[in-house]
């Protein structure tokens, strides 16, 4: 087995909170539009309105901003407020000045592994918005790159892996998405450790591919210097 030269990571609800400000908008969208729709329908809608745009807007707070307009204007009949509609621009506006909170164990863990091997920070999402977490995070001078993608596939692995030594036989991606972090990394070569989060995002969820000989879970970051060295 190559020894493992190259470590990429996940951001979001990796190294630092995010979901969790998304459930809180969601939250506030289910009360401006209470006289409009049930909750649970209007959570319904939006996750259709959220695939549905995915191709067009990609990840992030702005493609789910304008998910919850749209779908404040479907359930609504074209009826929504203009008032409804300012208040969730400011609340997507505020949650794209949300201050960075670390995850347990994320700086020590990116750290430790910065002194010896290559780091990647591969995350998708909007690129001003990841750019301005990574920068408060304090993190961004622990990586050799940083990518942010619309996707992750297989040939994005190989492509950002290829380019450091050992490729993807010797690289390792860590993540909290098995849909996203764990399986095309595996299906490029490269090894692909779950680190759970209890509000991943629906549509990131998948089963967790435990017949693979290069997947690997842990409870959190901490665990991962440890286990990079049973690895080699």
């Amino acid at each position: 087995m190559a020894k493992l030269k190259t470590i990429g990571f996940d951001a979001d609800d990796t190294l630092w909170q995010n979901e969790q400000f998304f459930r809180i908008t969601q939250e506030r969208f289910a009360d401006l539009l209470a006289d409009f729709a049930e909750p649970k329908h209007l959570q319904d809608r939006l996750l259709e309105a959220e695939r549905r745009n995915l191709g067009q807007y990609g990840f992030g707070v702005k493609g789910f901003v304008l998910s919850m307009i749209e779908t404040a204007i479907e359930v609504t009949e074209e009826r929504v407020p203009a008032s409804v509609i300012a208040e969730l621009m400011a609340a997507g506006r505020e949650m794209l000045r949300h201050p960075i909170h670390l995850l347990p164990h994320a700086a020590e863990a990116v750290g430790a592994l910065a002194q010896s091997h290559t780091i990647v920070l591969i995350t998708k999402g909007d690129l001003l918005d990841q750019e301005r977490k990574l920068a408060q995070s304090g993190l961004g001078d622990l990586f050799d790159q940083v990518e942010i993608v619309s996707h992750k596939t297989p040939a994005i692995y190989h492509r950002i892996f290829a380019g450091h030594d050992g490729g993807t036989e010797a690289a390792m991606m860590v993540g909290n998405s098995i849909r996203s972090d764990v399986v095309p990394a595996l299906e490029s070569g490269a090894w692909g450790v779950y680190v759970p989060h209890d509000l991943t995002w629906v549509v990131e969820q998948d089963t967790p591919p435990t017949n693979a000989p290069r997947y690997r879970e842990l409870a959190d970051l901490g665990a991962l210097p440890k286990l990079i060295d049973t690895l080699e």
